[in-house]
């Protein structure tokens, strides 16, 4: 027998100059990065929410709080390491990950590939279990003005249960 469960993420930064812009543990060549008290990696930090919501133990605002210094500017690449350890320690699987920026800049595809094997390498997985992609508001809202960046993750977990 086994349990699955579904979890969803989302987080969003603003744009602010220099900072270097890291998606999906990825640099990108942009001449703006993210606020944030880590690297402000938007996209890692929707999964980092989707599977720890998905095994029911909080958010990342709590796991790794910005009250906290030794996460300032922290990778969050290495954080959702950690995220994956625990998940691997309490008998989770991830079986898929589906995740998607919102924002009308900088292109998101010529690195798709490069991000999807970064996170799937964090996770410990497949590159075929995580889905990256991209869409603009056409103009709209907050993200549309290029005022930032937000993200939206899904993850499906199972759990073996004896």
């Amino acid at each position: 027998m086994s349990s699955i469960r579904v979890g969803m993420g989302y987080d969003v930064h603003a744009f602010v100059d220099g900072r270097v812009l890291v998606l999906g543990g990825v640099e990108f060549p942009f001449p703006k990065g993210l606020a944030g008290h880590s690297d402000a990696d938007v996209l890692v930090h929707a999964l980092m929410d989707a599977i720890l919501s998905a095994m029911r133990v909080g958010d990342i605002g709590e796991l790794f709080p910005d009250t906290d210094s030794s996460f300032a500017g922290a990778s969050s690449i290495g954080l959702l390491r950690i995220v994956a350890s625990r998940m691997a320690a309490e008998g989770w699987t991830l079986v898929d990950a589906d995740c998607v920026l919102v924002l009308e800049a900088p292109m998101i595809s010529p690195h798709r590939d490069a991000m999807r094997s970064t996170v799937a390498g964090a996770l410990g997985v497949d590159i075929e279990f995580v889905g990256i992609k991209a869409t603009t508001t056409e103009g709209l809202g907050a993200m549309g003005r290029g005022e930032g960046i937000a993200a939206y993750a899904v993850v499906l977990l199972e759990r073996v249960v004896a």
